[in-house]
Order: C-alpha cells, then sequence, then structure tokens
C-alpha cells in the first residue's frame, strides 16, 4: 500500500469506525505525537479514539502524499460544541505503521470575507508532473513574503487574475488579502512567519507548516493550489501555540 493509502485506511479504521483495536494494525510502538489533544505513544491514541462520542465524524477534503508525509485537509465534528477545521500531518514508517503526527485545528466560521468556506474549492491533485517546480515556487514564495515579509513580489507569485481565498477573514484577490492583513495589524496580529517547518507537496497543492506569531505564538498552516506558475487558491488554519502540551516533542 502507498503511504497516502495507509493513512486513509488507518485513519478510517480510526476516526470513522471509532475502532481503538486499530491502533494495534495501524500505529507504530515508537509513535511520536505533534497535537496538543493528546499524550505521546499509541495508547494515549487508543484512549483519544475510544473516548470518541457518538456525534464524532470527520469530512475530508483533500489528501496530499509527498513521500512518507501524507496530509489531510478536513473538518471535524464533534470534538467539541463547534465543528474544527483542521490540516493533519502524518508520517508513515517503512514497516507501513503512523510513526509521526502533527495538526492544527480552528473554528469553522459561517460567513467568511470571500463567501467560501474554509475547505471548499477543487480537491483532486492535477499537474503531479510539476510537482517539484511548485515545490520551488511555493518555498521560495514562503520565504520572500511570509518570512523576509517583502510584499512588494506579492505579483511575481500570487496570480493577479484570480486568488481564491479561504481563510475567513481575507477576501478574494491580492487587494483582500492585503485588506485582512492591515485589520489584523490595526488588531495588534501582526502577520510573524519565523520558520517554514514543512513544504509538502504533490502536483498543484502545497501545503507548508510554519512557526511564527499572530498577536501570541502561532502556528500556520497554508495550503495554496498552484496553476500555471502562479499561487491561484490558499486555504491555511492559524492556531495558537498553547502554553503546554501533553507531550514534549512541541508542536512542529
Amino acid at each position: 500500500m502507498s503511504a497516502k493509502n495507509i493513512v486513509l485506511t488507518a485513519t478510517t479504521e480510526l476516526f470513522a469506525k471509532k475502532d481503538p483495536s486499530a491502533v494495534d494494525h495501524w500505529v507504530a510502538p515508537n509513535y511520536i505525537q505533534h497535537s496538543s489533544l493528546a499524550a505521546d505513544g499509541p495508547e494515549a491514541l487508543r484512549q483519544l479514539v475510544a473516548g470518541l462520542g457518538p456525534d464524532f465524524r470527520y469530512e475530508g477534503a483533500r489528501v496530499i502524499a509527498d513521500g512518507n508525509l501524507v496530509a489531510l485537509h478536513g473538518t471535524y465534528y464533534g470534538f467539541g460544541p463547534d465543528p474544527l477545521v483542521g490540516f493533519d500531518i502524518f508520517r508513515v514508517d517503512a514497516n507501513g505503521k503512523l510513526a509521526e503526527h502533527w495538526d492544527a485545528l480552528t473554528p469553522v466560521v459561517r460567513n467568511t470575507a470571500s463567501g467560501r468556506t474554509q475547505t471548499d474549492g477543487p480537491t483532486e491533485v492535477i499537474d503531479t508532473g510539476k510537482t517539484e517546480a511548485n515545490r520551488a515556487l511555493v518555498t521560495e514564495f514562503a520565504q520572500q513574503v511570509f518570512v523576509d515579509a517583502d510584499y512588494s513580489v506579492l505579483t511575481d507569485y500570487i496570480s493577479t487574475e484570480t486568488f481564491s481565498q479561504h481563510n475567513p477573514e481575507a477576501a478574494d484577490g491580492l487587494a483582500g488579502f492585503g485588506a485582512a492583513v492591515a485589520k489584523w495589524g490595526e488588531q495588534g496580529k501582526k502577520l510573524v512567519y519565523q520558520k517554514v517547518h514543512k513544504v509538502i507537496a504533490e502536483g498543484d497543492f502545497v501545503l507548508l507548516q510554519s512557526e511564527g506569531e499572530f498577536g501570541v505564538p502561532a502556528a500556520y498552516y497554508d495550503l495554496f493550489r498552484v496553476q500555471d506558475g502562479k499561487l491561484v487558491e490558499h486555504w491555511d488554519v492559524i492556531a495558537p501555540v498553547p502554553a503546554q502540551l501533553p507531550h514534549h516533542n512541541g508542536l512542529f
């Protein structure tokens, strides 16, 4: 099985069927957890699955596979009173087991600036032959725009013709992004990226996992869709970094 199929099968058994025994088949004994929701190791994951209520469900939107890393984008219902949009990243080891997990979650926003939801839009991976070119483009964009905060080069990377935005506070297009950044600055939430930890790419989709500040220390997950050498669509989760975690692995 491919890493993508392993993750999809394992997460279906764990979180759709809510089967704690699936941990024995799919999870490595030295499973490393980075989520703020669970402690380290397979037994903590088993307890999490066993504690899922009858109303819990996951609605997947996208799956991106890059070597032994597989990223999921979707919506969780039943973790709390409100649904949560999330990105999950799993590392699959050489034995075909889930060996490591990272995630970030944010509440679903019903009324967004663009009128789009946080997960709608294209879902199928295309242009697989352009994976490495798209990875390089988004990596360069992340360094120049996110980390170096050089917004003068935005049009070198983002399409001026169409840029579909799924961040709930930003409208479509470059103007929408600029207005949102200005608004956040006025609110004391300057968009600061300190380090890009992962770039996960498959075809026209590229996911960045980054560390920075957004008024408080934050984890950024930014998913871009690339078309004809330009960024044309963006989904994200910005999650505060908790002061304490149930493990010693950090969020990244």
